[in-house]
């Protein structure tokens, strides 16, 4: 979110989705505004190596939720564009990413670690939030849960240690004697 404060309001609109969707950078390239609908963003088409093509896998397909945050810098980007119904949802075409992120990203952060930290980056959130590995699966939309758990979720020595107060928290035993070690 600092990182957001820092954009202009398309980079923002185009950052915000990479962080609080995980779409791939192709996907986030190829979206059009007829692709956002309710409160969901629907992948048709992704951007690679210039080309529009269908996403990567079959499960690529699925929707993907929009939080309120997200929408409202999608609202406030819409209505700077005029408000359209269809057509390229960050531009004249499809994003080229590559370039936008040279242009538009990387002279206002430190530390750019590239589109596919976002994905990375909402994974492990959501599962230091208690979310199931089986809705992150969903969100991220792979085919197989290990993917999602040996690549994408993130944990460390503290996640290790929040775990065990989790339990600590539950586990209350009786005084122990030591009579049992006299015996």
């Amino acid at each position: 979110t600092a990182m957001l404060l820092r954009l202009s309001l398309r980079s923002a609109a185009v950052v915000a989705t990479a962080a609080f969707t995980g779409l791939r950078k192709g996907e986030i390239g190829a979206l059009r505004w007829e692709n956002y609908r309710g409160n969901l963003l629907y992948v048709e088409k992704s951007k690679w190596r210039g080309h529009i093509t269908d996403p990567k896998t079959k499960k690529s397909k699925s929707p993907v939720p929009v939080i309120s945050a997200l929408a409202r810098v999608l609202h406030r980007w819409r209505e700077v564009m005029g408000n359209p119904e269809s057509g390229w949802m960050f531009g004249h075409g499809p994003l080229n990413m590559d370039n936008f992120d040279d242009r538009n990203i990387k002279p206002f952060t430190n530390n750019w670690h590239g589109w596919h930290a976002f994905r990375r980056g909402l994974s492990t959130t959501l599962h230091r939030l208690g979310v199931a590995d089986k809705d992150i699966q969903q969100i991220l939309r792979h085919e197989d849960i290990k993917v999602t758990q040996d690549s994408y979720i993130k944990t460390t020595t503290s996640d290790a240690v929040s775990a065990m107060r989790l339990l600590e928290d539950l586990v209350t035993l009786p005084e122990i004697s030591d009579k049992a070690n006299r015996q």
